[in-house]
């Protein structure tokens, strides 16, 4: 098992119906603007149990969804059975599965994941995505902060942090939030901060 996975698997059925109930359009609202032409190549990483994957697909994206936890990908590959995804079980920081030459992409998303991420991870996950995003690509990444929620190996998401990082690989930074409540109930002591970085 994946480290960062560690607390999802005791209760896999509530997570999933959660997640099934979330709108990409809504919870990824401010990333919007950065999505790439139609037909241009997807990445989910980290992808859960598959909605924002298969939002991408019906947007009419080329779309691959990665995911470590493999109850998740069943349930992604259950639900959305009639989608193009290309389901991985791979994990962040090294994405080994994605070292075909094929595998580069217009837009990456990491949505709920950089906060299971310890900073050695997240050094090596920067220079990951970098390697995979297509020049002009968009890398777009949510920072979860408050107590942890089923997920319980997780770190401070420090925005300063990942813009350092992203300096380092000269990824420009075309969009930041912070701090902005959870969209979903329950979850008054949640915020998120959205950094989205271009090659």
């Amino acid at each position: 098992m994946v480290a960062g996975t560690f607390g999802y698997e005791s209760d896999i059925q509530t997570f999933a119906e959660a997640s099934f109930g979330l709108k990409f359009e809504n919870i990824n609202q401010d990333f919007l603007p950065f999505l790439p032409v139609k037909g241009s190549k997807a990445l989910d990483a980290g992808c859960g149990v598959g909605q924002n994957a298969a939002a991408l697909s019906r947007l009419g994206y080329e779309v691959v969804a990665v995911e470590p936890l493999t109850a998740f990908l069943d349930k992604a590959k259950i639900r959305y059975k009639g989608s193009s995804v290309e389901w991985l079980e791979d994990s962040l920081p090294d994405l080994k599965l994605l070292d075909d030459s094929k595998y580069t992409f217009d837009f990456i998303l990491l949505d709920g994941v950089w906060h299971h991420l310890s900073f050695q991870e997240r050094k090596r996950c920067v220079g990951r995505l970098y390697e995979l995003l297509l020049p002009n690509g968009v890398c777009a990444i949510s920072l979860r902060n408050g107590p942890a929620g089923l997920g319980k190996h997780v770190f401070p998401a420090s925005c300063d942090e990942l813009l350092g990082l992203a300096s380092e690989y000269g990824l420009k930074v075309v969009f930041q939030t912070q701090n902005q409540p959870s969209k979903m109930p329950n979850k008054q002591d949640v915020t998120w901060s959205r950094i989205a970085l271009r090659k």
